[in-house]
């Protein structure tokens, strides 16, 4: 397993500025999005692939994920919408050539709300038909589809999840922290690291998406080792955020990327 980092992290840097953290941290390796200033450029993702993965080039390091959004915030154009579907699948097509041309393992969605007259049954097999479709065009592509469970998503329990992997054939992008807020145990979580494509790291506890590395309930020497005997041995990003979602306003971003980073070289035996 492998150590990176999110460019959403950085709220004020830019993606060549987040990127120079990130060496400078001896990490290596940057995550990207649409969001902040290190955000790219969404449109022209969409309509000139190989130009948008010229930037990515361009950082000269690896970028292991690409967080994409189809449209605005968490409830526009999300999976579970079925009116959305014909637009996700014609940008998803860009989206994978994008990522392909760019270099980029894997690609992360989200799974959709519960949409207006929707029980999270209906949202889930909205979801799961959504996600068949998109991982058919993915299979002629290096990069991987993967969804990230959210709060505020239909599929926040872990149970949901492993419905939606095994009527999807999608795999996670793993945060465990988005269930610690919802007051699952770990141990309840574990399961899912069979179906990690990609993780995030981020502290938790219950009622807060985010706390300080020293005051969260996550174990994450036991969830390294978790994964790797689950057989994961990709990416590890370093997610601690500065944003207005779930209230993570209130943590010092860099001090968290460093206790993370130390964390996970210690259990590795001081190696990167």
């Amino acid at each position: 397993m492998k150590l990176s980092l999110t460019s959403w992290s950085m709220p004020s840097l830019t993606l060549t500025e987040a990127a120079a953290v990130s060496r400078a941290l001896g990490i290596g390796a940057i995550e990207v999005s649409l969001f902040y200033r290190s955000g790219l450029n969404k449109g022209l993702i969409l309509s000139d692939p190989d130009a948008a993965a010229a930037e990515i080039r361009a950082l000269e390091m690896p970028v292991p994920n690409y967080y994409h959004l189809f449209g605005e915030g968490l409830t526009g154009r999300n999976l579970a919408d079925t009116a959305s579907l014909d637009e996700n699948l014609r940008d998803f097509k860009q989206v994978m050539a994008f990522a392909d041309a760019a270099d980029i393992a894997s690609v992360f969605v989200l799974p959709g709300i519960v949409n207006t007259g929707q029980s999270r049954m209906d949202a889930l097999h909205a979801s799961a038909t959504a996600l068949r479709e998109m991982q058919a065009i993915a299979q002629d592509h290096r990069a991987q589809l993967c969804f990230e469970p959210h709060v505020q998503s239909f599929a926040e329990s872990p149970d949901i999840v492993r419905r939606l992997v095994d009527d999807s054939g999608v795999g996670i992008a793993l945060d465990y922290s988005h269930f610690a807020c919802l007051g699952y145990r770990q141990e309840e979580i574990d399961p899912l690291a069979a179906h990690a494509v990609h993780v995030h790291l981020r502290q938790a506890k219950m009622g807060d998406l985010q706390a300080k590395f020293a005051q969260g309930t996550l174990n994450f020497p036991a969830m390294f080792a978790t994964l790797r005997d689950a057989g994961y041995d990709g990416w590890l990003a370093i997610e601690p955020v500065h944003q207005d979602y779930m209230n993570t306003w209130y943590d010092d971003v860099l001090t968290e990327i460093v206790a993370l980073r130390d964390c996970f070289h210690d259990w590795n035996g001081g190696t990167a």
